[in-house]
């Protein structure tokens, strides 16, 4: 068993500044990447919207200076997956990867979460090339050009009304024939000139040449299926916490998101947590960043106060 003062699971924004921030106070982090080294932002393109990037990055590139920086001052990044963990008895925890068993004073628990996905052809081929979730992120990027939404509950038709001031024209697409979001984003919405909508109506492909060029969709009372074609797809169907290796050992919400207190600790001392796996309003890399470093910052506290 290897014994190590901290240990990061997840390798995103929020892992990677966590790792840097415990390493520079010499604490040798090891940060278990997870199956996708840099989290969500890996697969992103082009970003932004970060500070510091005026004329923007990709998210490998991101991820690539975030690491290594954490690596100069002594963070060691893992490629692996934690596959179980026992914090049951407190500090030190165990905790199983794939190949390794480590021993941890503390845990900073950065896993993220994942959007939810139609699961239909072409989603995961164009993810980068017109397939996105997150309006913030990508939306720039249409600009006067024609996107579909696809979704009916507030993150949807938040992103919708977002997505207004680049695209040309956005089509909401949703399978019911009422909108799930409250009442003041319905008339939001409804009094938006540049949005349109597509009820009873569910997408079954996404089709496209190197890039989206349209959707076949399917009406589920009629059964009609029509193709529609434009330039984008945003996907606002919900996210779901990567929480589940921590059922029933760490406090969680309803949705499964991690409950912290105000030092980002969670339900256990010594166990802090940072990112969207503690955090489902708003899923950024620059929020990210910034509880990443308070969990670092909390944890390096928590140790000392032990000693």
């Amino acid at each position: 068993m290897k014994k190590e003062k901290v240990i990061v699971i997840g390798s995103g924004p929020a892992g990677l500044t966590a790792a840097l921030y415990t390493a520079r106070a010499r604490l040798e982090p090891i940060v278990v990447s997870g199956t996708q080294l840099g989290g969500q932002i890996s697969i992103t393109n082009e970003v932004e919207n970060y500070p510091g990037f005026p004329e923007g990055t990709t998210g490998p590139e991101l991820v690539e200076l975030m690491r290594k920086q954490a690596e100069v001052f002594g963070a060691r990044t893992v490629i692996d997956e934690v596959t179980k963990v026992d914090f049951t008895g407190g500090s030190p925890f165990t905790l199983e990867t794939h190949s390794e068993t480590y021993e941890a004073e503390a845990v900073i628990v950065t896993a993220g979460a994942s959007p939810k996905r139609l699961g239909v052809p072409g989603e995961e081929e164009f993810i980068g090339r017109g397939v996105s979730f997150c309006a913030t992120c990508d939306g720039f990027f249409f600009r006067e050009k024609d996107v579909v939404v696809v979704g009916g509950g507030d993150s949807a038709m938040e992103e919708s009304i977002f997505l207004t001031r680049f695209a040309n024209q956005v089509d909401v697409v949703h399978r019911r024939d009422e909108l799930r979001a409250g009442e003041a984003l319905k008339r939001r919405a409804f009094t938006n000139d540049k949005l349109d909508f597509v009820w009873d109506t569910v997408v079954e492909e996404i089709v496209g040449n190197g890039k989206v060029e349209a959707i076949r969709t399917r009406n589920v009372k009629t059964g009609d299926t029509d193709e529609r074609v434009t330039d984008g797809v945003f996907i606002f169907i919900g996210h779901y916490p990567n929480s589940s290796l921590f059922e029933g050992q760490l406090e969680t919400d309803e949705p499964g998101y991690l409950i912290v207190d105000d030092k980002m600790m969670t339900s256990v001392p010594g166990v802090f947590a940072a990112g969207e796996i503690m955090d489902p309003v708003y899923r950024q890399i620059a929020t990210s960043v910034g509880q990443g470093t308070a969990a670092a910052m909390m944890t390096e506290r928590w140790l000392g106060g032990r000693e």
